[in-house]
């Protein structure tokens, strides 16, 4: 049970309890396990929404060689969870969609399929996190930058 419990917590960054309690709803079976863990972190993320956001970050990222490039302000609660590993990574996800699908505005992007799995959206990518953070992560506005274009 012990592994399982690691297991589903290094898939999902689920505490310890609530992997435990979602491996005893799915009868150990980890897969529903883990899509029981999503479920409650969306349902978390719903519950958080109108929560003000007043930290974050403003997120660079180039491509191609400097050729295209994307500015993306997130925004979350506290410097605590802006500063952390994962709001980077989600910064720096966003921003590539950003570069790579080109939509006109936040709520376009946050409807686009996610670049690195069609299976969830950028909206439900945002939602995990606040899901693992406790706190509401919101994408605030965006550029994007290509060369020659207008």
């Amino acid at each position: 049970m012990m592994d399982k419990i690691k297991e589903l917590r290094e898939k999902t960054g689920a505490g310890v309890m609530d992997a435990k309690k979602a491996l005893e709803e799915s009868n150990g079976d980890v897969v529903k396990a883990e899509e029981i863990i999503k479920a409650k972190g969306l349902a978390k993320a719903e519950s958080k929404s109108s929560r003000e956001v007043r930290s974050g970050k403003v997120y660079c990222y180039t491509h191609n060689g400097g050729r295209v490039a994307a500015m993306v302000e997130i925004a979350c609660e506290t410097d605590f969870v802006a500063d952390t590993a994962e709001f980077e990574t989600l910064c720096k996800e966003v921003a590539m969609q950003i570069v790579s699908m080109n939509p006109k505005d936040v709520d376009e992007l946050l409807a686009q399929a996610y670049i690195r799995d069609a299976g969830i959206t950028i909206e439900n990518l945002v939602k995990s996190l606040i899901g693992k953070t406790g706190e509401n992560i919101r994408v605030m506005r965006f550029s994007r930058f290509k060369l020659g274009e207008e």
